[in-house]
């Protein structure tokens, strides 16, 4: 017997139009590329975004074609996502901190015949325009008065003169087709596109917007600095209009200065970001000596915070949310947040646990096996290799390539090497590619690095495995100082000391004035192993 119960197609554009009916004092503020501020709301983003759906349909794209975008987080970048997939097109997020032939190889795999980009990015198009295989249609978001002159091969459109028609009513398709398509980093080989359906975008907001998760309310007003070109722009686009919290769209400037003054000048109350951002907003407070009067609540996402950031935000009363995804995911997977009876807990302790990446949201299962896919143990120690499934997990990549990540059994192996706690917390040693074995023995260079960055020197920290005679690697600690110190190797060790097991102590410490990123912001592992490969031992 089936239930008696309405079907409800999940639809993305359904959170667009709650929000323009049921939140209309919500803001939506975002600092151009131009310079301004321009202000808005869901309603009138949901008519400009209807607009588009028009302007697409008239243009003859139908569902399962792809538009890129190569764009900051703006008004216009949030309308596009919905008009584009209320015509039952696919949103296609390029990543401008790429390489420009990995712009250019991730807009031809991906399949696009229209690119829409911000007027920054206008010399960057330029150089890749010439290699792109299937883009008919480049669009400028601005309108007529600033539109770049570019040679293109293909017609050029304001974005403004292209919405100027008539709204057309959201296509109907299938909950299960093809809304979004974001590319993984691509550290090692070419990177990967994940293929989100309107289903697993709504599921995952629903999922992602519970408690431990983003918990956004009306009241809130959410600064989204991750950006959505980064892991399907961690859902913010899709779950504040579903909670109804006013959104503060950054732009082009992340640095301190400039976040500091969006987030009090629009009384910001919740924000999510990578550590890199956040130690540079940290930094200009305690070079400003600056209070932040209204947030309330930080996510950090992307990689490992460091205790050190998680304790400077708490000492400031502003509560902390460690949070672990992958584009895979949708990105989110789990977050850390206090339970009992872990709310008994000294302080210290509590920021022990709060370090963890957390336990699962509901919809995300996970387990841990060793290399032949037996299940680890759970008791906080054994380590393995993570392994998940859900209703918001990729199951294959588009165009069905790193098919070797996908186990026939719905697990999607992560690449992390993680452990899972009796609580349920999940705590990521390092990736896979990155662990440390020293004498057989595997050494987390995540929570090298992280002690590290504890410092009061330090601005920035990576651990990597080197070569050793006797036990095959050894950990090498490159050390970025903070502006101003000179802290010593000694010192340095002296920190670590007593906080880690005295075989993990780094063998060597080596400053350096910078450290080299991912275009996510995570620490580029693969090119200090470069940098460093000729560094011996004895």
């Amino acid at each position: 017997m089936r239930g008696l119960m309405q079907d409800w197609p999940m639809r993305v554009h359904r959170f667009i139009d709650h929000a323009a009916l049921y939140h209309p004092g919500a803001r939506i503020v975002s600092r151009t590329v131009e310079g301004g501020i321009h202000r808005t709301n869901y309603a009138e983003i949901r008519i400009r975004a209807r607009k588009l759906a028009g302007a697409l349909a008239r243009r003859k794209f139908k569902p399962g074609d792809r538009i890129a975008t190569l764009a900051w987080n703006t008004h216009r970048h949030l309308e596009a996502w919905y008009g584009i997939a209320g015509v039952g097109a696919v949103y296609h997020t390029l990543n401008p901190r790429l390489f420009p032939d990995q712009l250019a190889w991730i807009a031809n795999h991906g399949g696009a015949r229209m690119l829409m980009f911000d007027i920054c990015f206008a010399p960057l198009l330029e150089q890749i325009a010439p290699h792109l295989k299937h883009v008919e249609t480049f669009v400028a978001f601005s309108d007529a008065a600033h539109l770049p002159a570019l040679k293109l091969p293909g017609k050029l459109i304001a974005y403004e003169d292209l919405i100027a028609g008539k709204e057309r009513e959201w296509t109907a398709v299938h909950e299960n087709d093809a809304c979004g398509l974001c590319y993984t980093s691509g550290t090692t080989g070419n990177p990967k596109g994940v293929l989100y359906s309107h289903r697993s975008n709504t599921l995952h907001a629903l999922m992602a917007g519970q408690s431990p998760g983003l918990g956004m309310g009306a009241s809130d007003v959410v600064l989204p600095i991750v950006p959505m070109f980064h892991a399907n722009g961690w859902g913010v686009p899709f779950i504040a209009p579903m909670a109804g919290a006013s959104l503060i769209m950054p732009g082009p400037r992340l640095d301190g200065a400039s976040l500091y003054e969006l987030m009090e000048s629009e009384r910001v109350t919740s924000t999510c970001g990578v550590p890199t951002v956040w130690l540079g907003l940290l930094q200009y407070l305690e070079a400003n000596n600056l209070t932040l009067h209204h947030l309330k609540r930080v996510l950090i996402g992307g990689a490992a915070a460091p205790r050190a950031m998680i304790q400077a935000f708490e000492d400031r009363g502003i509560a902390v949310t460690h949070a672990w995804g992958m584009t895979e995911l949708s990105p989110a997977g789990s977050m850390s947040a206090l339970k009992p009876p872990l709310e008994e807990l000294p302080r210290a302790r509590q920021i022990d646990v709060l370090g963890k990446q957390g336990y699962p949201l509901f919809g995300v299962e996970m387990t841990i096996t060793d290399d032949e896919g037996r299940a680890r143990p759970r008791d906080g120690k054994s380590v393995g290799r993570l392994k998940v499934k859900g209703p918001a997990v990729a199951k294959a990549y588009f165009k069905g390539e790193g098919r070797e990540a996908f186990d026939g059994h719905g697990w999607f192996d992560t690449g992390d090497v993680a452990s899972l706690d009796a609580n349920g917390f999940m705590q990521i040693t390092d990736r896979s590619k990155d662990v440390i074995k020293s004498g057989g023995e595997w050494i987390s260079t995540i929570e090298i690095e992280n002690l590290a960055v504890g410092h009061p020197d330090v601005a920035e920290a990576a651990a990597i495995g080197v070569p050793h005679p006797k036990w095959g690697e050894r950990p090498l600690l490159i050390v970025v100082p903070k502006p101003g110190t000179s802290p010593t190797a000694d010192s340095l060790l002296a920190h670590l000391g007593g906080k880690i097991a005295k075989w993990w102590l780094p063998d060597r410490v080596v400053m350096v004035s910078e450290i080299p990123h991912t275009a996510a912001g995570k620490i580029l592992k693969t090119q200090l192993r470069r940098q460093f490969a000729d560094f011996r031992l004895t």
